[in-house]
């Protein structure tokens, strides 16, 4: 059977191309990301309007960081069970609502509760947004160049808030930084609809619903505990309280998750040690991030005297910074490798926040802002995108949404337990300072002493990054789960990928005893001697199922493993490179008509973005190699005879 040709006749719905599919889900992440900072410079106005107190005023911020941060979790563990364009679609609908309630509410009860639901919509965006997005780009450069969109994303919607922010408040008032969030969830939902297709749906296993609710509960007490230390103190009883309640239901969090089958957090999830070096670090680097973009507008209003909109548009050469960063983020990594980039990063961005240190009551913008937010704006980029790449890398496909939803979690955890350290540090610093020291001088002083500290925590953080990224293993696929029947080894779903874009069929006959095409073929070590194009071959000792083997061709470097092996008759392996899934099976058989010859069948199925976006050519591609390594292998074959 033809399969190209019966493959014109179905009636098939042309897959959305993956930029599109890209920007759809990255538009998702941006509007979770701006609607963390839009309303910083807007507190102000809006406490006038709704008759908020200094200390409510601190809970419109809050009460949205509160419920993000506490239900990331849950709500990626949700769009693992239940499908995660399902969960994504629900997630933009009560955000788009809970933003245009927002906006119009009158009151401060009301006001605080529209954005602890904005908070809840963002928990249920975040992970099944970016375990979307790492589905449709399988590891290899694909997945580097998403996560370095990823990554511009999420710093532009934390910089562009501000602007935005300062633009529409000057302009229009403060109810219109909330429907502009809702116009873009809604348009976001739209563009989902249209370009992302249908996941797998739901997925097999059980919602953990007292490791949730513990763990929930426990996030929720020490976020709490933390962002009311800022005014209440470190010393408050409730603040004691809802800190140790957090310890307390940790502990109970991991005891609980130990004896479940159903785990909310399975051991599995860290069984490279990348994951959980990639969580360690991604909540250090959103310790002074979320810090960063509380302090800087600061400075520039009660400083430096700008408006809100002279403060948003100071943000813009940090938010291009970070955009520039993250673009470049993966053919950095290429070159100087994961754990040399993200140290590089870190202390690049360590520099410009020690250069923000040395602002001055005087200062301007020119000298105090504009050169240290370049630094820090490219630092924090790069930094983000290979965290997120290292927490998330690796992960089974079942845990993917869960893996997206714990390194939002501990982003946004470690984004408030720094903001409240750091708040209470400058507060103490500025306290200290007012007696005999101008208002903004001793104001001044304080930013000065949280930018310092931010600063050696981030160069920490660089030589901690030199010890987890090197003691993490490197990933590779999970082989298959093995199967022996009798002399037999083979292992489940060793076939190709009959839905795949691209799937090419070959065979040829060898005039040579199978014994010796087969010893060829499986000789991996020695293929460059007989296939010119393979440049080398690393594989360590005899070949079993399960096992991997890396080699190079036509200038990728490819790490296969071994997903069935029946000896002299058939050997599968297969693996992701440069964006590309593929499943290659061979078949021998001793030819029929009395000769001593041997007939090799191939079939080869490639998925995975970049074949969607060039299924002819990429097919082509694949036809051509197969017909080559079929040459290759019957003249040598016919020659050792």
């Amino acid at each position: 059977m033809n399969v190209a040709h019966t493959r014109t006749h179905q009636p098939v719905r042309r897959p959305a191309r993956p930029v599109a599919v890209l920007a759809a889900l990255a538009a998702a992440q941006f509007t979770v990301m701006l609607a963390t900072s839009i309303v910083n410079v807007a507190l102000p106005q809006i406490r006038a309007g709704t008759g908020l107190t200094d200390s409510g005023t601190t809970w419109v911020v809050n009460a949205y960081g509160l419920a993000f941060g506490a239900l990331l979790l849950a709500g990626g563990r949700v769009a693992d069970l239940l499908g995660r364009r399902r969960v994504l679609f629900a997630g933009l609908g009560l955000f788009a609502t809970a933003s245009l309630a927002a906006g119009l509410a009158t009151s401060a009860g009301v006001l605080i509760a529209a954005r602890t639901a904005q908070g809840l919509g963002a928990a249920a965006i975040a992970p099944a947004a970016l375990a979307l997005a790492m589905d449709r780009f399988p590891s290899g450069p694909g997945r580097g160049r998403a996560l370095g969109v990823w990554g511009a994303v999420s710093g532009g919607g934390a910089a562009g808030g501000v602007l935005l922010g300062g633009a529409l408040t000057q302009a229009w008032g403060w109810p219109w930084i909330f429907h502009s969030v809702a116009l873009g969830a809604a348009l976001v939902l739209a563009a989902v609809a249209v370009y992302v297709p249908r996941d797998a749906g739901r997925s097999s296993g059980r919602f953990d619903l007292p490791g949730t609710v513990t763990v929930t509960l426990a996030l929720t007490g020490l976020v709490w505990g933390l962002t009311t230390a800022r005014a209440a103190g470190w010393t408050d009883a409730r603040v004691l309280g809802a800190l140790g309640a957090a310890v307390a239901l940790l502990a109970a969090f991991a005891v609980i998750e130990v004896r479940r089958p159903d785990a909310l957090v399975p051991a599995r999830l860290f069984a490279t040690g990348r994951v959980a070096a990639g969580n360690v670090l991604t909540a250090l680097l959103g310790s002074v991030w979320i810090a960063l973009f509380f302090f800087l507008p600061l400075y520039q209003q009660q400083v430096l005297g700008s408006g809100p909109l002279a403060t948003g548009v100071g943000q813009l050469p940090l938010a291009c910074a970070h955009m520039i960063g993250s673009s470049l983020a993966p053919r950095i990594a290429r070159r100087l490798g994961a754990t040399a980039t993200v140290t590089a990063a870190l202390l690049t961005e360590a520099a410009g926040l020690l250069w923000l240190s040395r602002m001055g009551a005087d200062g301007s913008y020119a000298t105090d802002v504009l050169g240290p937010s370049i630094l820090v704006g490219l630092g924090l980029s790069v930094a983000f995108v290979q965290l997120t790449a290292l927490a998330v890398e690796g992960v089974p496909g079942q845990d993917a949404g869960l893996a997206g939803g714990l390194v939002n979690t501990t982003r946004q955890v470690g984004g408030a337990i720094g903001l409240a350290a750091l708040a209470t540090l400058a507060g103490s610093v500025t306290a200290h300072a007012s007696a005999g020291t101008p208002p903004l001088e001793a104001l001044t002083a304080g930013y000065r002493a949280a930018f310092a500290v931010s600063a050696a925590v981030l160069a920490a953080t660089a030589l901690l990054a030199l010890l987890l990224a090197r003691r993490a293993a490197p990933v590779s696929p999970p082989p298959p789960h093995p199967l022996r029947t009798g002399s037999t080894v083979m292992t489940e779903k060793a076939t190709v990928d009959e839905t795949a874009p691209v799937v090419v069929r070959l065979s040829t006959v060898i005039d040579a005893p199978l014994a010796t095409v087969w010893g060829l073929h499986t000789d991996i070590a020695d293929w460059p001697a007989w296939n010119a194009d393979i440049d080398r071959v690393e594989v360590q000792g005899p070949l079993l199922p399960g096992d991997s083997f890396s080699w190079h061709t036509h200038g990728l470097d490819i790490t296969s493993t071994v997903y069935e092996l029946v000896p002299g008759e058939r050997i599968v392996w297969g693996g992701p490179a440069a964006g590309i899934t593929g499943t290659h099976v061979w078949t021998f058989e001793r030819t029929t008509d009395g000769t001593d010859g041997t007939t090799v069948r191939t079939e080869e199925s490639w998925s995975g973005a970049p074949v969607e976006a060039s299924a002819d050519e990429l097919g082509k591609a694949l036809r051509d190699s197969l017909e080559a390594w079929l040459r290759h292998l019957k003249s040598r074959a016919e020659q050792t005879v």
